[in-house]
């Protein structure tokens, strides 16, 4: 036995033992991520457990009852080991739930007349000192590792996990079959975590059982370096943290190694689209985003044939479909539909006639209902976001939906606070949630795994009603849109709510997403509960919705008007100037000059020296105030919300690549005009040779765009 790592922790705000077992848990359900090269793990089974004895003659069977849990096929996001490959048999498991009872018996036997050694480590030094068997939590779960195609394949490992909460450790036991296909310890690699509190403090360890026969496999089994650093610092960072996240963790509604395999499948075959994306976004971000997103769509729909028995396809439309790639990646994988944006993209053309992708704007109301479509999909679809669950629910009464909202739109105009006790965008969830369950949905609610900061989806598979209750149902919509339009900004519990029968149908859809609520009309009066399809209201169901401009206005600050940015970079600047600095450098030519560089100011200092009328025209720009100023490059630097005067003596001394030096030289060396030669008390720091803006008017030079201007016929 070895230790491999000890840290010690500071816990102002008490959160330990309880922090301790909060961060095992991290590492137990969300291995990856601490080791970015899994993907995830699944719990298969839990019970409990006594810690068998030495002494005894025969391991003490585990504890039968109600203490094991075993996740039949039938629970959301775990789907049935059958039905995953890659998981190995399960003859001679039984099920996992039985499986784990055997499994304990054959270990505890083991231990007790095999391997004291293991047994010891196993119970730790207290266990002579205790009159009573410590009790243990067992968990049999399944490390899933990345698909990735340079990674040597490696198949899923299964591990008895032994948590000894009496004494502070939990202990990992990897699993492999032997030759009859029975589970038993891999004992070269079994490792410890453990908690100690001593003379007041507390400390987290890391211990290897047999150093000397741990074998590393890169992914699924680090190298014992790894776990004694960079594993053991995150859990002593996860144990003190007072913090519990808003949001359920990644992928919980889908099979984790099914999203990996088949994403790095769909990433192998889309991922030339990097190479020749023609928008101005970043291709990676888009390319690989959209990726993940039609893998999580295609598993859920995939999973969902399942649950109905049916093979065909379901259909979608995409609505603020954008660049149309996810549109693209559906239709290619088989799916058939559409999608639909108000501006037409220049990628649009690359796909192919396969991808239907049309141009025009949508209005919520009887006109833009889809009765065919199985999936309404809104992907960052803006003010279409909170009327998505409404247009699905009015199309008909299996249509489902699927919404990754990301800007914060009301059903008219921008959505506005209610409350401070919440994240903005926690509070708009919940206001998306909201609407789903008044518009009679089942909601559900997963995080995505995408490069973006808003990655939480909302999912609405199925009703909280019976077909027969339409008409009672589309009256509570109308209603609660009519709310929204009178009180928008009402405190939660003043405007509309949800029905009593609502809300336990939300309680019913996050215990059982795949079981329809099927008591919905019991409560409607009896001439209301009609059969037939979805009623739509008449024509526009609220007025004031205006869909965004086809032509889309550039807001980065450049198209603001010239004499205003002038008037706002020169007041900046005198600002800084203010706080004098005298700085004497060598410049280009080897002379001395004392040159003014300036202060620096924190954004909020700039903004509080600004007048109103100024602060509000910037307010309607995408990032305001610091993008203006990072658009006036060749004057000032932003650094951690700090502005400075930038100094082009050091710029000119950074290392730059050959073809970036040849580029700047090449396409904009003296094409504008110096700002520090024309409004700097000191003038320009650098010499009129060095400096790559023009020292006066005699010095400008065209660029390449006005000199093919100046060429064409």
């Amino acid at each position: 036995m070895v230790e491999l790592g000890r840290v010690s922790l500071s816990d102002p705000g008490a959160v330990l033992p309880t922090g301790f077992w909060a961060a095992v848990a991290v590492w137990l359900e969300r291995p990856q991520v601490a080791n970015k090269r899994l993907c995830g793990a699944r719990t298969e089974a839990r019970g409990s457990a006594f810690m068998p004895r030495a002494q005894t003659e025969k391991g003490p069977r585990r504890r039968q009852g109600p203490g094991l849990e075993g996740h039949d096929a039938g629970e959301p996001g775990q789907a049935s080991p059958e039905a995953e490959p890659g998981l190995g048999s399960r003859a001679g498991l039984g099920g996992f739930a039985a499986d784990l009872d055997s499994l304990w018996d054959r270990v505890s036997q083991s231990l007790v007349h095999d391997n004291p050694e293991m047994l010891a480590f196993l119970s730790g030094p207290a266990l002579g000192s205790q009159p009573e068997v410590p009790q243990l939590d067992l968990i049999l779960r399944t490390v899933i590792p990345k698909a990735k195609c340079h990674y040597p394949l490696t198949e899923p490992k299964k591990e008895l996990v032994v948590q000894d909460v009496t004494n502070g450790s939990v202990t990992f036991l990897p699993l492999e079959e032997d030759d009859e296909g029975n589970l038993v310890v891999k004992m070269s690699n079994v490792y410890q975590l453990q908690l100690h509190h001593s003379e007041g403090e507390w400390f987290i360890s890391v211990l290897i059982f047999c150093p000397e026969r741990w074998h590393s496999d890169g992914i699924v089994y680090p190298k014992p370096s790894w776990l004694g650093e960079e594993l053991l610092s995150k859990l002593a960072r996860w144990a003190v943290e007072n913090r519990k996240s808003e949001f359920k963790s990644t992928l919980s509604l889908v099979s984790i190694l099914r999203y990996s395999k088949m994403y790095q499948e769909l990433k192998e075959k889309y991922r030339d689209m990097v190479k020749v994306w023609p928008e101005v976004t970043d291709p990676e971000k888009f390319v690989y985003e959209d990726v993940a997103i039609a893998t999580y769509l295609l598993i859920l729909w995939e999973e969902e044939r399942v649950e109905r028995g049916v093979t065909t396809k379901q259909s979608f439309v995409d609505l603020g479909c954008g660049n149309g790639l996810l549109v693209h990646i559906l239709s290619n994988e088989g799916h058939p539909g559409r999608g639909i944006d108000v501006r037409r993209r220049k990628i649009w053309d690359m796909y192919g006639p396969q991808t239907q992708l049309e141009e025009g704007s949508i209005t919520p109301s009887d006109k833009t209902l889809f009765p065919d479509v199985d999936w309404l999909i809104g992907n960052h679809s803006d003010e279409l976001t909170p009327w998505i669950p409404v247009i699905a629910a009015r199309s008909s009464y299996t249509c489902r939906f699927f919404i990754l909202p990301c800007c914060f739109f009301d059903f008219v105009g921008r959505y506005c606070r209610r409350q401070s006790r919440k994240t903005q965008y926690r509070e708009y969830l919940d206001f998306v949630l909201e609407v789903g369950l008044s518009c009679g949905f089942h909601m559900q609610e997963d995080c995505l795994r995408i490069p973006s900061t808003k990655r939480v989806c909302l999912i609405g598979k199925s009703r909280t009603y019976l077909p027969s209750a339409e008409v009672w149902m589309d009256e509570q919509r109308t209603r609660y849109l009519h709310s929204r339009q009178s009180h928008p900004e009402s405190p939660p519990g003043e405007g509309h709510a949800p029905s009593a029968t609502q809300a336990a149908a939300h309680d019913a859809g996050h215990q059982d997403s795949h079981r329809t609520f099927d008591t919905g009309a019991e409560c409607m009066p009896d001439n209301l509960a009609t059969e037939g399809r979805a009623v739509p209201a008449t024509g526009l169901w609220i007025p004031g919705f205006c869909p965004r401009e086809k032509a889309e206005r550039v807001r980065n600050c450049a198209a603001l008007p010239r004499d205003f940015i002038d008037q706002v970079v020169l007041q900046v600047a005198n600002l800084l100037l203010d706080r004098k600095k005298l700085n004497m450098k060598s410049s280009e030519d080897r002379s001395l000059k004392t040159w003014n560089e300036g202060g620096s100011l924190s954004l909020a200092e700039v903004a509080a020296e600004l007048n109103p009328e100024t602060l509000q025209q910037l307010k309607r720009e995408c990032g305001g105030l610091q993008t203006l100023l990072r658009n006036n490059h060749q004057v000032f630097e932003v650094l951690n919300g700090r502005v400075h005067i930038r100094d082009w003596r050091q710029e000119l001394q950074k290392e730059k690549p050959p073809e970036v030096k040849r580029s700047l030289s090449a396409d904009v060396f003296k094409t504008r005009i110096c700002w520090f030669f024309t409004h700097h008390p000191d003038g320009c720091a650098l010499p009129a040779a060095c400096c790559p803006f023009a020292h006066g008017p005699e010095e400008l030079r065209l660029t390449q765009t006005s000199k093919k201007q100046r060429q064409a016929p």
